[in-house]
């Protein structure tokens, strides 16, 4: 018998680290599983109902242009738009950064959106170009930049998909330097 409790104690004295090493292996398996489902919930998950609901609306209320009662959805462009403007006499020329989000109702608006982005990209650019400093440097100013902006994409997009898709043109960063 006290030759087995010496080889127990040989066998443990080889191994070391053996239990730390489990409880470290458990504990980082823990906190993966624990991120990966906060990940999912952050990121909105497929399995909740406010995702699915208003795609199956989206189909049918779509062609009938009652659209306030979906979902909003943010599109984001996948750059900011970086563009020079004329300043009044005697000052310099203005460098200008828009970062820009697009709001829909809806996953049809949503994927008719994307699918257009860079007619999207194209018709902003052209309305953000058009500006002055002056007018970009004032809140009312800004306003109306969105307002042209939205009204131009609304125009846009009714030509190549027959419908406005955008709803509304958000400045989610605005840099004037």
């Amino acid at each position: 018998m006290a030759d087995e409790a010496t080889e127990d104690l040989a066998l443990n004295e080889k191994k070391p680290g053996k239990g730390k090493l489990i409880i470290i292996i458990v504990a980082v398996l823990v906190l993966l599983a624990g991120g990966g489902g906060a990940a999912h919930f952050l990121m909105g998950g497929e399995d909740t109902d406010e995702t699915s609901a208003p795609a199956s609306e989206g189909d049918s209320s779509a062609s009938t242009g009652k659209t306030s009662n979906l979902q909003a959805i943010y599109v984001g462009m996948p750059r900011p738009f970086v563009f020079n403007v004329t300043a009044m006499t005697g000052e310099r020329e203005r460098l200008v950064q828009i970062k820009v989000q697009l709001m829909v109702r809806g996953t049809n608006n949503e994927n008719t959106a994307k699918q257009h982005i860079p007619l999207i990209e194209g018709t902003l650019l052209s309305v953000f170009s058009a500006a002055t400093a002056q007018e970009l440097r004032s809140e009312e100013g800004k306003k109306e930049l969105r307002k042209k902006s939205l009204q131009e994409v609304q125009k846009a997009m009714n030509e190549v998909a027959s419908a406005p898709t955008v709803e509304s043109v958000l400045f989610t960063g605005f840099v004037l330097q």
